[in-house]
């Protein structure tokens, strides 16, 4: 849990409201049944790294990539 509140503190707001609408889907919607097995494996990666504190702060990711980021 540590490792999504110090993201959610780094995260723009965009980001931290897709990712409320996410946690506020209803628990018995069929979305992550739907979704292919290598996205779900991806996904729980995902969060198991992100619990873990591998994250890396939205403004590091921005300025690695800032020829992409459009504003």
């Amino acid at each position: 849990m540590a490792g999504r509140k110090k993201y959610i503190e780094t995260a723009d707001a965009k980001v931290v409201k897709k990712m409320h609408a996410m946690l506020e889907m209803d628990a018995n919607s069929s979305w992550w049944e739907s979704l292919l097995d290598e996205i779900k494996t991806d996904v729980e990666t995902a969060l198991a790294e992100s619990e873990k504190g591998e994250v890396t702060p939205h403004a590091e990711i921005q300025k690695r990539y800032k020829q992409w980021v459009v504003k």
